[in-house]
C-alpha cells in the first residue's frame, strides 16, 4: 500500500458566505485528489478548519451594524459547513478554533516554545493607529498601498503581489472602519526573524512541487532578504498572547495557522513531529505564509519534521473582471449557485475552468454551457443507452459480449486515455482541467460509439446488443472514472449499473455488467442535481 497522505486546504474565514472563487480555489480541487486517493487504496486524510480568529470577522461585524465577532463567526462557519456538505466536499476533520478544547492553549504553548527558544523576539516599531477609533491599525482594519508592488492592500500581506508587509510601509494608510488617515505610532509586538532560516528553505524549495509563479515569489522575498514577521497585535480579538509583557496582544492569525494545521493532526503526531509531508491546496495570495512562514515555523520548532511533499496553488478566480471577495461581497455565492445547478454541474464547470497557472473568470452564461453539456452529451448518451437495453434486451445487461474491431480500437484508446486520467488526477501531475477534459472526450468518444452502432440494430440485432454491452463497460467505467470529479452523479450511476462505490479510477474499471443482470430506465437525470 502507498504511504499515507495527508491534504491540507487553507481554512475559509467565516466573514461571510462560501463564493463561487472558494469552491474553484482550494476546496473542490482538495476533495478530488482525496477521492481518488482513497478509491485507489491510500490511506488519505483531508483536513481544514474555520479561520474564526482573522480580523476580516469582528470588522464585518463592525460593517453590518454593530455584530460581534462570535456572532459573525458562528453564522457564517455554519454556513460554510452547510456549503461544503452540499458540494460533495468531504473532510475528515475540520477543526473549529473556538469550540475545541485545548486548542488555545496549544497555539499560545506553540509561541511560548518559540520565544523561550530565542526564535521569536519583542521589537518596537511603528505601526499605524485610528485616533477616533482608537484602535491600532493591522491586518483587515488597515488599507493603504502595498510596499512592494503599489496595489491596494490590507496590513500584513498584499494579496495581489502575495508578500508580507509591516503595516506602517503601506503607502496612504488608512482605517477600513472610519476612513481616517492612520496615526503612525510605535508599538512594541512580538516578532518572527526569517533570516535565519534562509538556508533551511532554500532546500526545501529545490525539493518540494510547486508551480513558477509561487517559486518566483519565494526568490524575490530571498534576494531582497528575508524579513521579520510580526507575529502578535495590540488587539482584542484572537488567541491571547500568554508570553510575559504581551499580554495584551492577539497572536497573529496566520501565525496561529501553522499551529492550527497541526491541530487537525492526531496528537501524537503533533507532539512527535512525526506527520506526512502534507499535499497543500491554497491560494496564490496565501503563498507566502505556506512556502515562508510555515516551514520556517515549523523547522523552528521540529527540525526533523516533514515539509510540504507539493503546493497546488490556484489563482484568482474573476467575476466580472475583478477577483472574487468575500469581505467586498463581490462573489456568487455556492448556496446560490447549487440551488440553480447542483453539484454535479457546479464541480464540472469549476474543475474545467479552475484557475492554476492563470487567472479565470466565471460567467453565469458558461456555467448554463456547462449543464447543457451534460444534459445533452453525458446524461443524453445514457437516457439512450439504458432505454435500448430496455427495448432490445428486456432491461437487462444482454448475453452478448463486446467484440469486433470497433470494440477493440475503443478499448485500447479508452486505456490509454484513462493512463493518462490517472497521472492528471495524482499529486505530481495533479491537474483538474485536463481530467475534465479527458472525461469529456470519453463521453464524447461514446456518443460517437452509439451512433455508430446503431445501423447494426437492422442489419444484426446480436451484434446491436453486443455493442450496448460495449457501452455498459464503458458506463461502469465512467462512474468510477468520474467519481471525483462529480460523486453524486457516478454514484447513481453505479447504483443503475449495480457496480460498487469507490472503484479504483483503472482500466479494471472497463469490465461490462454480468449477462442477464437487471437494469432500470433513469427516471432522472443520472448527472445533475
Amino acid at each position: 500500500m502507498s504511504a499515507p497522505v495527508w491534504i491540507t486546504a487553507t481554512p475559509p474565514t467565516p466573514n461571510g458566505d462560501l463564493h463561487i472563487g472558494h469552491i474553484a480555489g482550494p476546496y473542490v480541487a482538495g476533495d478530488v485528489l482525496r477521492r481518488f486517493l482513497a478509491a485507489d487504496g491510500t490511506e488519505v486524510r483531508y483536513t481544514t478548519g474555520l479561520d474564526d480568529h482573522q480580523s476580516y470577522v469582528p470588522v464585518r461585524g463592525l460593517k453590518d451594524g454593530g455584530r460581534s465577532g462570535e456572532e459573525v463567526a458562528d453564522s457564517y462557519g455554519a454556513s460554510i459547513a452547510r456549503v461544503w456538505q452540499r458540494a460533495e466536499v468531504g473532510f475528515d476533520r475540520v477543526v473549529r478554533p473556538r469550540e475545541e478544547d485545548g486548542y488555545l492553549a496549544y497555539v499560545q504553548d506553540f509561541l511560548r516554545r518559540l520565544h523561550d527558544a530565542g526564535h521569536v523576539v519583542a521589537r518596537t516599531r511603528p505601526l499605524p493607529y485610528c485616533a477616533p477609533c482608537e484602535r491600532w491599525l493591522y491586518e483587515a482594519y488597515l488599507t493603504g498601498k502595498c510596499p512592494h508592488c503599489g496595489s491596494s492592500s490590507n496590513g500584513n500581506a498584499c494579496e495581489p503581489c502575495g508578500r508580507p508587509n509591516d503595516c506602517a510601509d503601506l503607502g496612504e494608510p488608512r482605517c477600513t472602519i472610519c476612513d481616517t488617515p492612520a496615526e503612525i505610532r510605535d508599538a512594541a509586538r512580538l516578532y518572527f526573524p526569517l533570516a535565519p532560516f534562509a538556508d533551511r528553505l532554500e532546500a526545501f524549495w529545490a525539493e518540494v512541487d510547486m508551480p513558477p509563479h509561487l517559486r518566483a515569489l519565494c526568490d524575490r522575498m530571498l534576494a531582497d532578504g528575508l524579513p521579520e514577521i510580526a507575529v502578535s497585535h495590540p488587539g482584542e480579538w484572537g488567541v491571547p498572547v500568554t508570553v510575559p509583557g504581551f499580554e495584551d496582544q492577539r497572536a497573529y492569525v496566520w501565525f496561529e495557522m501553522a499551529p492550527g494545521y497541526l491541530w487537525e493532526l492526531p496528537e501524537q503526531e503533533r507532539e512527535k513531529g512525526d506527520w506526512p509531508a502534507p499535499v497543500q491546496f491554497f491560494g496564490f495570495d496565501n503563498g507566502y505564509f505556506h512556502a515562508v512562514l510555515f516551514p520556517a515555523l515549523y523547522a523552528a520548532l521540529h527540525p526533523g519534521a516533514a515539509l510540504a511533499r507539493a503546493f497546488v496553488v490556484n489563482e484568482f478566480y474573476q467575476l466580472d473582471g475583478a477577483k472574487f471577495s468575500t469581505s467586498r461581497r463581490h462573489a456568487i455565492w455556492v448556496h446560490e449557485a447549487l440551488a440553480e445547478a447542483g453539484s454535479d454541474v457546479l464541480r464540472h464547470h469549476v474543475l474545467a475552468d479552475r484557475p492554476n497557472g492563470r487567472q479565470t473568470s466565471f460567467t453565469r452564461a458558461d456555467l448554463e454551457r456547462t449543464q447543457a453539456l451534460l444534459t445533452a452529451q453525458w446524461n443524453g448518451w445514457l437516457e439512450r443507452l439504458f432505454a435500448a437495453v430496455a427495448r432490445h434486451s428486456d432491461g437487462r445487461v444482454p448475453e452478448e459480449r463486446p467484440e469486433g474491431p470497433a470494440w477493440q480500437r475503443l478499448r485500447a484508446w479508452l486505456e490509454r486515455t484513462v493512463a493518462e486520467l490517472r497521472e492528471a488526477y495524482g499529486v505530481e501531475g495533479f491537474d483538474t482541467r485536463r481530467v475534465v477534459a479527458l472525461l469529456d472526450e470519453i463521453v464524447a468518444g461514446a456518443n460517437d460509439f452509439w451512433y455508430v452502432h446503431e445501423h447494426e440494430r437492422d442489419r444484426s440485432p446480436s451484434a446491436h446488443r453486443a455493442g450496448l454491452t460495449a457501452q455498459l463497460a464503458v458506463a461502469g467505467a465512467l462512474s468510477a472514472w468520474a467519481a471525483p470529479v462529480m460523486p453524486a452523479g457516478a454514484a447513481r450511476l453505479a447504483a443503475l449499473l449495480g457496480e460498487g462505490a469507490d472503484r479504483a479510477v483503472d482500466a479494471a474499471a472497463l469490465t461490462p455488467p454480468p449477462a442477464g443482470r437487471p437494469l432500470t430506465v433513469p427516471d432522472r437525470p443520472v448527472f445533475g442535481d
